[in-house]
């Protein structure tokens, strides 16, 4: 079970947003199909070379990835996040028999700069666009740290075009929701819309590539692109 966290008002923001996500994800506005049969390709890749671990930030209720690791199973997982909800969820369905698993309640920078072990993957799916730039390049000098030999950071997230300004970015993308998500109610795109707004801050492929050099994280591959929606990996 994960470990208890946050408040009753927290508590209940997080299980709101969560479940809004979750939904929109199950109608695969942002690919998540097309993305996570790239990310199960790459994950067995790994799994043939012999015993893995990965750590996984942000990792929701874990609806995608986990078939992926059941299919290519993991010495061991841990999976953070912030929605008490979505890890229950995890550990009672998506993730339910795998072996070892670990499901923590924290914030994923926290999470990745106090951890003790390292690992053979660190995963993160939607999740780092959340963040400023400054503690972007935090979480790659982590990775980078929280890494094994011959580890990777595999990405997937949103991206900017090169010299698109975060206003353009923004006008793009929540066009793009109002004219073509039609299967959300109107109330519940609003929210989409407006979380959009105030909490997404995607970097260009340039500076993610110059964050993770920076880091240590010299080689870099873009694994697929469906729209602004990347999949990417990052390595030493």
């Amino acid at each position: 079970m994960p470990e208890a966290c946050t408040n009753h008002d927290e508590t209940t923001l997080f299980r709101q947003s969560w479940t809004l996500y979750d939904a929109l994800s199950e109608m695969n506005y942002m690919f998540h199909r097309e993305v996570y049969e790239q990310v199960g390709r790459l994950l067995a890749e790994r799994h043939e070379a012999g015993p893995w671990s990965m750590l996984d930030l942000g990792c929701g209720n874990a609806r995608f990835l986990g078939p992926c690791l059941h299919r290519t199973p993991p010495a061991s997982y841990t999976g953070v996040d912030l929605s008490p909800a979505a890890l229950e969820e995890a550990g009672a369905a998506y993730l339910k028999g795998l072996g070892r698993v670990t499901l923590r309640c924290q914030d994923m920078l926290e999470a990745v700069e106090q951890d003790a072990e390292n690992h053979d993957v660190i995963f993160s799916s939607y999740a780092v666009h959340h963040l400023g730039s400054a503690f972007k390049q935090r979480l790659f000098q982590a990775c980078s740290r929280r890494l094994k030999a011959g580890g990777c950071f595999l990405l997937v997230d949103v991206a900017r075009e090169e010299g698109q300004s975060r206003e353009d970015y923004l006008e793009g993308y929540i066009g793009t929701m109002r004219s073509e998500w039609k299967r959300v109610p109107p109330a519940q795109l609003d929210e989409a819309c407006a979380h959009v707004a105030a909490f997404d801050f995607p970097e260009t492929l340039s500076t993610l590539t110059r964050m993770a050099a920076e880091a240590g994280l010299t080689k870099s591959r873009l694994i697929g692109r469906h729209a602004q929606h990347h999949v990417l990996v990052f390595e030493a």
